[in-house]
């Protein structure tokens, strides 16, 4: 497997909003984060990599849903291994999981007021502006009075997330916030979060090189528990540099290639005789560090 870490911390003057060392947790035999040392501070960082990388599970360990097994946590200045920092700082984040979970018969509004009440919102009229604001801010707000049961997969996406958003939290933690968004509803999603990346921290784990490219200033890319790459989407990239080609000849037998709409072939790594140099995407050099790896455990 090819590994290339470059570190991103925090610049000196930002003070890390996130920082994990020697994180690891495992599930029996199986070891999913293996020793973590990560800092995150304001703006976008993206997670990628394969199923079973660790990805989800870092995320649940910092919105204090998931005990690590070793390492230490500090998250906005506190630490989750205490209980009564832990549930501030439950306060001051927004958490959006994979699977997130509603009362059916709940509408947007109940739903979120639920939540803001769960946040201790407790001032009824605060408390629903703010849950109006959060409607707003992802296109819903005409949906306030509809059944979370008659909502389609990416309207409750699109709920999961203004949940998330409750309190104007300074720490973002989205799991996958693009599954089932179509192309407009993604874009708008992009435009926020890059806007709240600009004065807290926000997480996201995705499988789109597309969302990274567009929208974060940082990648993590991560593997059986481990950080392969830490940089920009531009060293991402970078790292696919003279192993893009593409060729009209269907490369050989174990190359990782794809058919194009035009009817060529592009390949990542070894360039094939004949094989004319394409400019690397994220995509490419993501799939430089996790692809054969993953091809070898499918």
């Amino acid at each position: 497997m090819t590994s290339v870490t470059t570190p991103a911390p925090p610049p000196p003057t930002q003070v890390a909003t996130v920082s994990v060392r020697g994180l690891g947790k495992r599930y029996g035999r199986r070891i999913v984060l293996d020793g973590l040392d990560l800092a995150f501070g304001r703006g976008v960082t993206g997670l990628l990599g394969p199923n079973g990388a660790g990805k989800t599970t870092l995320l649940r360990c910092l919105a204090t849903t998931l005990a690590p097994d070793t390492g230490e946590v500090r998250v906005l200045g506190l630490d989750p291994r205490s209980h009564a920092e832990r549930t501030e700082l439950r306060r001051r984040l927004g958490y959006l999981p994979q699977d997130p979970g509603f009362y059916p018969h709940f509408t947007a509004f109940e739903s979120l007021d639920y939540v803001a009440i769960l946040k201790e919102m407790t001032d009824r009229r605060e408390r629903h502006r703010e849950v109006r604001r959060v409607l707003g801010e992802v296109g819903l707000l005409d949906r306030a009075a509809t059944k979370v049961r008659k909502l389609s997969g990416g309207m409750r996406q699109r709920l999961a997330l203004a949940q998330a958003l409750l309190g104007e939290p300074r720490l973002l933690v989205l799991d996958e916030p693009t599954v089932g968004l179509d192309p407009e509803q993604r874009l708008r999603l992009r435009a926020l979060v890059s806007e709240l990346g600009e004065s807290r921290t926000v997480l996201l784990s995705t499988h789109q090189t597309e969302d990274v490219a567009a929208l974060c200033e940082r990648v993590v890319v991560m593997d059986a528990g481990r950080v392969l790459f830490d940089g920009t989407p531009g060293g991402l990239a970078a790292v696919a540099a003279g192993r893009v080609s593409m060729t009209g000849v269907r490369p050989e037998p174990g190359a990782l290639f794809w058919r194009t709409a035009d009817g060529r072939y592009r390949t990542i790594g070894e360039v094939p005789e004949g094989g004319e140099p394409a400019e690397p995407t994220v995509e490419d050099g993501y799939l430089l560090l996790v692809g054969p790896a993953s091809e070898r455990a499918a």
